[in-house]
């Protein structure tokens, strides 16, 4: 048995008002409206489903809401990185060497330790 293959139709906006203004004027139920425009089967509920959501975006947003692309993944929102002013990316670099240059001078400072206490070591 093969899988019947089903292609999702995009529906331009004036098409979904028109159906809806349609559907409310003549007080159409869901079923009669899937039929009458053809939009597909009213058994499986897709096309009803649809046409209940169609409704809904524009009871809650208008005719401008069906004018919206709904598809893909909703936006996360974070804030953008803000660009750091000039002044205060020089202040971190400066920073940064200096921080640079004082774990160097740690490091040979610790070397010149460890050597004193080597050679104390070595005359006793």
């Amino acid at each position: 048995m093969r899988k019947k293959e089903t292609k999702n139709k995009n529906y331009s906006a004036e098409f979904k008002i028109s159906v809806i203004m349609d559907m409310r004027k003549n007080h159409l139920g869901y079923c009669e409206t899937v039929r009458k425009y053809g939009l597909g089967s009213t058994q499986s509920g897709g096309a009803i489903n649809t046409l209940h959501r169609w409704e809904r975006i524009y009871l809650e947003e208008g005719a401008a809401g069906l004018m919206t692309e709904r598809r893909g993944r909703k936006s996360t929102d974070r804030p953008r990185k803000k660009p750091l002013d000039k002044c205060v990316e020089e202040d971190l670099i400066a920073e940064n060497q200096r921080l640079k240059m004082e774990i160097e001078y740690l490091k040979k400072l610790s070397a010149l330790v460890l050597a004193e206490e080597q050679e104390k070591n070595k005359k006793q």
